[in-house]
C-alpha cells in the first residue's frame, strides 16, 4: 500500500494493454490505484522481491519466456504472500481450474477490462486475501496459547510448591531474627517469592498469545 493507494504490480507483455488497464482503473476511481508495470518473469521477480508496498499482482498467462503459471509456482516457492488476478484472451477453464489449485484468487478475461468487473475484482480479492490472512493469524495464536498452557501447567506445578515452602520459611525467619537488617534481607526474599507466586498464577490462568520483545531476538510473554 502506498498511502491510500493500491499498488498493483501488472505483469503484461503487450504495453497497450497495460496502457489500457491504467486508463480503466483511473476512470473507475481516479489516484486510487497505482501500476507498475513489468513485461517478464525476470523483471516481475525482482519488483515482488524488492517492493513491499504491492497489494495485488495483475498476471498476464501469456509471457515471452517463463509463463503466468510458473510466475505462480515462483512466487509460492519463495513465500511471496499476495493475492494473484490472472489475465487471458478467452475462457480456458481448464486454465482457471489449473491456476485457482495454485491459490490463484481469481481468473478474468481481457475484453472485461473496460467494465467495472476490473477493479472490483480487484478490491474483492484483496479484500478475501487480507481477511484469509487474519483468520489464519488468529488460529495460529489459538493454537499457540494451547500449546503454551499445556507447557506451562506442568512447569508451574513443579515451582509452586518450593515456592510455597520459601514463603513460609521467610516469614518465620521474619518473625525469629532480631536484626532490623536481617528481617529488611528476609522481607526482600519474601517480596521476591511472592512476586513469583503471581506471576505464575498469571501464567496459569493466561488468556492471550501476547508476547514483547526483550532484548535482540528473544521475545517473553507479556503478563502485564
Amino acid at each position: 500500500m502506498d498511502g491510500d493507494k493500491i499498488v498493483i504490480l501488472l505483469v503484461e507483455d503487450n504495453k497497450d494493454f497495460a496502457k489500457l488497464v491504467e486508463v480503466y482503473l483511473q476512470r473507475y476511481e481516479k489516484d486510487k490505484f497505482k501500476i507498475i508495470w513489468k513485461e517478464n518473469h525476470d523483471d516481475a521477480m525482482k519488483e515482488l522481491e524488492s517492493n513491499k508496498e504491492l497489494d495485488v499482482v495483475l498476471m498476464d498467462y501469456f509471457l515471452p519466456g517463463e509463463n503466468g503459471l510458473e510466475i505462480t509456482k515462483e512466487m509460492l516457492e519463495k513465500e511471496i504472500d499476495l493475492p494473484i488476478v490472472f489475465l487471458t484472451v478467452n475462457k480456458d477453464f481448464a486454465l482457471a481450474i489449473e491456476v485457482m489449485k495454485l491459490g490463484v484468487e481469481d481468473y478474468l478475461v481481457k475484453e472485461e477490462i473496460s467494465s467495472p468487473v476490473l477493479p472490483k475484482t480487484v478490491l474483492s480479492v484483496i479484500e478475501k486475501h487480507n481477511l484469509k490472512n487474519q483468520l489464519a493469524a488468529i488460529e495460529i495464536s489459538k493454537q499457540r496459547l494451547q500449546a503454551i498452557r499445556e507447557t506451562l501447567n506442568g512447569v508451574v506445578h513443579e515451582f509452586e510448591n518450593p515456592l510455597d515452602e520459601m514463603r513460609a520459611i521467610a516469614s518465620n525467619l521474619a518473625q525469629r531474627l532480631p536484626s532490623d537488617v536481617q528481617k529488611n534481607y528476609v522481607k526482600i526474599i519474601g517480596e521476591n517469592v511472592s512476586r513469583i507466586i503471581d506471576k505464575l498464577g498469571k501464567l496459569k490462568s493466561l488468556k492471550e498469545d501476547k508476547t514483547i520483545q526483550y532484548i535482540k531476538d528473544i521475545k517473553m510473554i507479556d503478563l502485564s
